[in-house]
């Protein structure tokens, strides 16, 4: 008898120590109420409570949860049907009003998500709806999070995990883009073949302006030439001349000149002949003198000039 009663003492020592010392977790909140009523929040670590008298309500995790939002049907503004899913992210930020502010707040939540995000999508055409993601988000979020703030919840963020328009909505799209790729495929080519004449104008306009620059510089370089050879020619016959001069001034010279003027003159007259049936023979031998004066009187006077 001594036995037992020690045994039954021992167990209720035990119920006793397990319901009075309680660890909770790192990351998570329990909500305790002394009979029937909210009494405190046990964070983190040991914590002692009165058996029998308090109890423990509510355990929350305090750690972000990812809530997978039902896909569902949304209409457009310009009356498209459209399936939409998503995933909310939310934290318990007050275990207290989380446990007390809604009977159950998940699903609360994923149930303000579902219908914000009609009203969202209801406001957009349905282009807009593929292009406004982060507005969509943003507007879900903000709408949520105010109602959330009452059941003790912070909503962090939201995401759209999949836009599905209908099976003939998408066959037009894909239409729409590929006659949009090739209309930009058209403008590409025929901006190609315009660009393609510009360089050929402009090449050849290059090639005539080069061609003419090169025909110009040709004319003067042969005029330079021209200028450079009538120049050198006019040199050697004035070197010809002096040479000629300073010949006639050496002894004997003046007697060159004569013998070369008659010689000359006797060849010209030879030459007539040979072009001619009838031989021509001056009319007065003397001629010949004279014409052999006058040369020499020129011959002084250039030198009297070179002098």
């Amino acid at each position: 008898m001594f036995g037992t009663l020690t045994i039954v003492i021992l167990i209720v020592a035990v119920v006793f120590i397990i319901k009075t010392v309680n660890v909770v977790p790192q990351q998570n909140a329990w909500v305790v109420e002394r009979l029937g009523k909210y009494h405190a929040t046990l964070g983190p670590g040991l914590n002692i409570v009165l058996p029998f008298i308090d109890r423990i309500a509510y355990k929350h995790s305090l750690k972000e949860i990812a809530l997978d939002v039902p896909m569902q049907v949304c209409i457009t503004k310009d009356n498209t049907q459209l399936e939409v899913d998503g995933i909310l992210y939310f934290q318990v930020t007050d275990p207290m009003r989380a446990s007390y502010g809604s009977a159950n707040y998940i699903y609360a939540i994923s149930q303000l998500a579902q219908t914000t995000l009609r009203s969202v999508i209801g406001k957009m055409e349905l282009d807009k709806t593929f292009e406004e993601r982060d507005l969509i988000n943003h507007s879900i979020v903000n709408a949520v999070d105010e109602s959330a703030a009452n059941w003790g919840v912070k909503v962090l963020r939201y995401e759209i995990k999949d836009l599905t328009p209908p099976k003939e909505i998408l066959h037009a799209m894909q239409s729409q883009i590929t006659a949009e790729r090739e209309k930009r495929a058209l403008i590409a080519a025929s901006e190609g073949r315009k660009q393609e004449q510009i360089n050929i104008a402009t090449g050849e306009r290059e090639a005539s302006i080069a061609k003419s620059e090169g025909e110009k510089q040709a004319a003067i370089n042969r005029a330079q030439g021209q200028a450079a050879a009538i120049l050198s020619i006019a040199e050697a016959s004035a070197e010809a001349i002096r040479k000629t001069a300073a010949a006639i001034r050496e002894p004997g010279g003046a007697d060159a000149v004569n013998l070369k003027v008659a010689e000359q003159y006797v060849g010209a007259f030879s030459q007539l002949a040979k072009t001619n049936n009838s031989i021509i023979i001056p009319a007065n031998l003397s001629d010949i003198g004279g014409l052999i004066a006058s040369a020499m009187q020129v011959v002084k006077s250039q030198q009297t000039a070179i002098k």
